[in-house]
């Protein structure tokens, strides 16, 4: 059993989901990686990751919008230090998740057909986010 880690950037654009599925199979293979678990983390509380449809861009449309809807910019937030986006981006990315684990057979992640991986940007402003890769197995 042997472990592998690596930090990936992400530069972001704004808000929405930023597709890294090609970045980490890329390093998946440099690794040599057979059979185990991958991992990714995101190292930010205004950004989250996301297993998500790969084909159709409404789905992640669609998925944008809603948590605009749920956690709203100009709610009278206590946290504002960073602005009016600051505390919607951080009931976003508790809302959803930070941290996702995948199987991995012959070197594939095992995601289903029309899964990919998505860092999901919840601030206005670009940034280069952090995902902290690991491996174990074989």
């Amino acid at each position: 059993m042997r472990q592998a880690f690596h930090e990936l950037s992400i530069a972001t654009r704004g808000k929405g989901l930023y597709a890294f599925t090609d970045e980490a199979c890329a390093w998946l293979a440099q690794e040599n990686a057979d059979d185990g678990l991958f991992s990714c983390f995101c190292k930010h509380t205004s950004a989250s990751l996301l297993i998500s449809e790969n084909a159709d861009p409404d789905v992640r449309t669609d998925l944008a919008a809603y948590f605009e809807s749920i956690a709203p910019e100009g709610d009278d937030y206590v946290h504002d230090a960073e602005g009016p986006d600051d505390m919607p981006a951080h009931i976003r990315a508790a809302l959803t998740q930070t941290h996702l684990s995948i199987p991995v057979r012959g070197g594939a992640p095992l995601l289903g057909a029309w899964q990919g991986l998505y860092l999901f940007e919840h601030r206005r402003a670009p940034h280069t986010r952090q995902i902290a890769l690991h491996f174990i197995g074989t």
